[in-house]
C-alpha cells in the first residue's frame, strides 16, 4: 500500500475515534461541477443527519450562497470546469468555516501554501472518510 494511502488510512482512523462523540454540521455547501458526483455527496451527508445540503458548481455560485448563509462545512471540489475553488476556499477561510478539498488526482494537486495543511478527500470516497471528515473538530 503506499505511503499516501497509509496516511490517509490513519488520519480516517484517528479522526474517527476523536470525533466520535462530536455532531455532524447543519448546514454543508458542497462545491462540484459534475451533478451526478454532487448528488452522491448529498444524498450521503443528508444520511448521516445534516439536516440541509446545499451545492453550487461554479464559484461564483459559491460565493453567492456563502454570501447568503455562511455554511457549517464545506467540500470543495478543487478543478471546476474552467476554475479552481481557491476563491471560494479564501473566502470560508477568512469567515472561519472549516472545509476540505475533494479531488481525484490526491496527492498530484498542488494547493497553494495557505491551505496545503487542509484535510483532502479523495474521490471516489468512502462513507467511513466523509463521515470522519464531517465530525472532524473544527481545529483538527
Amino acid at each position: 500500500m503506499p505511503a499516501s494511502d497509509r496516511d490517509f488510512r490513519a488520519f480516517v482512523s484517528e479522526t474517527m475515534e476523536a470525533a466520535s462523540f462530536d455532531h455532524v454540521p447543519e448546514d454543508v455547501l458542497i462545491v462540484e461541477d459534475d451533478p451526478i458526483i454532487a448528488l452522491d455527496f448529498e444524498d450521503t451527508i443528508l444520511g448521516f443527519g445534516v439536516k440541509t445540503v446545499r451545492t453550487a458548481s461554479s464559484v461564483a455560485r459559491a460565493l453567492e450562497l456563502i454570501a447568503a448563509r455562511a455554511p457549517d462545512f464545506a467540500l470543495l471540489d478543487v478543478g471546476l470546469v474552467r476554475e479552481k475553488s481557491f476563491a471560494v476556499a479564501e473566502r470560508l477561510d477568512a469567515l472561519g468555516i472549516p472545509f476540505a478539498f475533494v479531488t481525484g488526482y490526491s496527492a498530484e494537486v498542488r494547493l497553494p501554501a495557505a491551505f496545503a495543511d487542509r484535510p483532502r478527500l479523495p474521490k471516489p470516497f468512502s462513507t467511513d472518510a466523509l463521515r470522519a471528515l464531517l465530525k472532524r473538530p473544527a481545529g483538527a
